[in-house]
């Protein structure tokens, strides 16, 4: 395939001096990076806070004619946190979104300016925590279930975080019943979904074996029959998450999970299993499979004494069992009927390696990484793509600079989003890109 070098050599050429610049600013920012609190007492307060994700892509044949580089900027996320308690055990958790603002979110949006910056509401979870064995967060919030959920954009150790096939509650655009038209149903949004969700600590005084139980609404449906989808029952979806630690127990809000602690937390090995079901999740009125999804994940970080360095390792497998008949699911061979909530049905897997430099350069450390990604459909076209890149940590996952380059066809062919991309004799060209991003939250 040609590749333009002169065009990725300015590329790279550009995004050298971007991160030069920022290393070589006056080492003056302020410490402080979290939330404003407005604090009463102990048991009750509020906090503010914002998160931001963009990012700058070349990616061949993308453009507009499909010969040459698709260059654009695109803002990927723009939230609003509001966190707070108000009682010794009850809190709440209240986030929003730019939920259009990124071309192809979950969401869609029309091509107007109001419908491509629409904010909606992200989560809104009551909490009652009692204590560390048990604990009940109610309302919108994430499905748990694997570490890359979990984590969510802005905690992953890479900016684009999600590679592999979207579970149902990202798969879809809507919560509840949705429109049959073009094979929306509501399963949920962005990884969350309304329901509840148990969770604590097996071992409190220990923390190594974490654990969490929910129940969700899961795939929703128009309804009347033919058209309206499949699940007319309102099956629930059941997602559940094991977690151990073998060294040092993990630390994060609830049941949500980090991609990488940049060393903070010690050596960390933890290694969990989750698993997502629903009775007839996925498919069509006429073609319904039941849905569910296995998972297990890893992750290795580990200090080097007397150095300062980092060893990071993320690696996740994904089996998802969603057996619907392709032969009516799909009307012809890469499109899919109105109503097919067309889950991805096969095996994915995602491993990256990472090292952060122990020396600060400017007012951060720098951390280069690799990553391969596999998904591997049992109706369709094999996909992977490999990712090299280099962060620039500037104060966690607070502040951080991306730039990296990948090849392969998971971009054209798809992995996440659209009702036909696990269609039979899906297509798609292997192509390079290369991205520079940004995110930063307060």
């Amino acid at each position: 395939m040609k590749v333009d070098r002169k065009r990725f050599k300015k590329l790279f050429v550009v995004a050298g001096a971007a991160m030069a610049l920022v290393a070589g600013m006056v080492s003056t920012v302020p410490s402080a990076y979290a939330g404003g609190t407005i604090k009463a007492d102990d048991d009750k307060w509020i906090s503010v806070g914002t998160g931001v994700r963009t990012e700058f892509s070349a990616v061949q044949h993308s453009s507009a004619n499909g010969g040459g580089m698709g260059n654009n900027f695109a803002i990927n996320n723009a939230r609003i946190y509001i966190n707070g308690k108000i009682h010794k055990y009850v809190g709440f958790e209240f986030n929003t979104e730019c939920y259009n603002c990124a071309t192809g979110s979950g969401g869609g949006g029309s091509t107007n300016f109001g419908g491509n910056s629409t904010i909606g509401l992200l989560d809104a979870i009551g909490k009652f925590e009692f204590n560390q064995y048990a604990n009940l967060w109610v309302g919108r919030m994430l499905v748990t279930g694997e570490r890359g959920e979990l984590n969510g954009p802005f905690y992953h150790a890479t900016f684009e975080g999600f590679k592999t096939p979207l579970n149902s509650a990202d798969y879809s655009s809507n919560f509840g019943p949705g429109t049959s038209a073009g094979g929306v149903n509501g399963a949920g949004l962005y990884g969350r979904d309304n329901g509840v969700t148990f969770w604590g600590q097996v071992d409190p005084a220990v923390g190594h074996l974490q654990y969490s139980v929910g129940v969700y609404s899961g795939l929703r449906n128009t309804g009347g029959g033919i058209g309206g989808g499949p699940n007319q029952q309102n099956n629930m979806l059941y997602a559940g998450r094991l977690t151990y630690n073998f060294f040092n127990a993990e630390k994060n809000p609830g049941y949500y999970t980090s991609g990488t602690y940049y060393g903070t937390a010690g050596n960390i090995l933890a290694i969990a299993v989750g698993a997502n079901h629903q009775m007839n999740g996925a498919g069509s009125f006429a073609a319904p499979a039941d849905l569910t999804i296995f998972v297990a994940d890893l992750l290795f970080e580990k200090p080097i004494e007397n150095n300062g360095g980092v060893i990071t390792v993320n690696a996740e497998v994904k089996q998802y069992f969603a057996n619907y008949n392709q032969n009516v699911a799909y009307t012809g061979r890469t499109t899919a009927v109105g109503d097919c909530f067309c889950m991805f049905d096969g095996l994915s897997w995602t491993g990256y390696a990472m090292y952060l430099l122990p020396n600060e350069v400017g007012i951060g450390k720098f951390q280069p990484y690799a990553r391969f990604t596999a998904v591997q459909p049992n109706n369709s076209t094999k996909r992977e793509e490999t990712e090299a890149g280099m962060n620039y940590i500037i104060a966690g996952h607070n502040a951080r600079i991306s730039a990296f380059w990948q090849y392969g066809d998971l971009a054209s062919k798809g992995s996440q989003g659209g009702a036909s991309i696990y269609a039979p004799d899906r297509l798609g060209d292997r192509a390079h890109a290369f991205k520079l991003a940004l995110q930063f939250q307060y």
